[in-house]
């Protein structure tokens, strides 16, 4: 028996340059920051131990880079949906993100050639911008190929 599998959601010519994605709020909880630090094996004190984040100057725990590198790289995907695959995440860090507060994602459509589609994305919590930076994703043509 053969299985056939069809993939639904959008697709490359269903994007337009300037089309603004919805936004995100993330709840930032001390469980978030301080489990994805260990599952990025970034084992640093600041991003787990209160405490001593204090000592170095922090105000508590606050997330790691490959955390948010990873929510910008989801926000995008969730909306892209199954046919895209990232290519690229470019962002830049800016105001820490703590346990308590929410960071909100948007993003706006700023380019799209040859089966790319770049997104300019934006995180931002009550200091301020988290991240921002661009997320590159390609969509795949149903025959596997790029569009």
């Amino acid at each position: 028996m053969t299985a056939t599998v069809t993939v639904t959601g959008r697709g490359y010519d269903d994007i337009a340059v300037g089309e603004v994605l919805p936004e995100l709020p993330i709840p930032l909880t001390r469980t978030l920051i301080v489990a994805t630090a260990i599952a990025t094996r970034d084992f640093q004190d600041v991003h787990h131990d209160p405490e001593l984040a204090r000592e170095r100057g922090s105000k508590d725990v606050f997330m790691n880079i490959l955390t948010s590198n990873g929510l910008a790289g989801r926000f995008v995907t969730d909306w892209a949906g199954p046919r895209a695959t990232v290519r690229r995440v470019k962002i830049r860090l800016g105001a820490p993100n703590y346990p308590g507060d929410t960071m909100t994602m948007t993003g706006e459509v700023v380019s799209k050639d040859n089966g790319l589609v770049e997104v300019k994305v934006q995180g931002a919590n009550s200091l301020g911008n988290h991240l921002a930076g661009s997320v590159t994703v390609a969509y795949l043509a149903s025959e596997g190929k790029e569009a």
